[in-house]
């Protein structure tokens, strides 16, 4: 992945990125109260070769200026058919308002539909009060099974789903 959004560059994770992802959710998570967990639900940030690339999935980064302001990930999940779920969807203060998320947001999802998955599932907390709103703004639909102890929130959009014919609806 190279991409951009007006003056910031979306491109794939580098180990050189690591401490500055870290940091960038990490500040996220403090700005509502929510706790950094390197060896829980941010394990896969410490471990990204292993829980992101090695198992199917990707990271991104967003540069602006040199400097990383945000984070958007996904990979393959046992959740429904052909899932994955989006993750670390952070962005930093300063660049919210913008339209960046929603764009990062529509990036992931082509990424998705391309690798041919047809689910995607989202877990958050409703103190992420921006991001509930994009994904709800977005198509994705709430849903039961949080499976990770700091969110309240999972919720999961269709793709590519065919549309019914008359015939399938028993409609004559």
């Amino acid at each position: 992945m190279r991409d951009y959004y007006r003056d910031f560059l979306i491109r794939n994770w580098e180990q050189s990125d690591r401490t500055s992802t870290a940091a960038v959710i990490s500040y996220v998570l403090s700005e509502y109260g929510l706790g950094w967990e390197p060896n829980g639900a941010d394990r896969d940030v410490v471990k990204v070769e292993e829980c992101y690339l090695a198992a199917g999935g990707e990271f991104w980064v967003i540069e602006h200026q040199g400097h990383l302001v945000g984070t958007g990930a996904y990979y393959p999940v046992n959740r429904g058919e052909k899932a994955v779920e989006i993750r670390k969807m952070y962005l930093l203060p300063s660049i919210r308002g913008i339209g960046l998320g929603k764009y990062l947001l529509q990036q992931l999802e082509a990424a998705i539909a391309a690798r041919g998955f047809q689910q995607i599932w989202i877990e958050t907390a409703s103190v992420l009060v921006e991001a509930v709103k994009l994904y709800e703004s977005n198509g994705y639909q709430p849903a039961t099974g949080v499976e990770t102890p700091r969110c309240d929130r999972v919720y999961v959009k269709y793709l590519n789903q065919p549309l019914l014919g008359d015939w399938e609806l028993g409609i004559k």
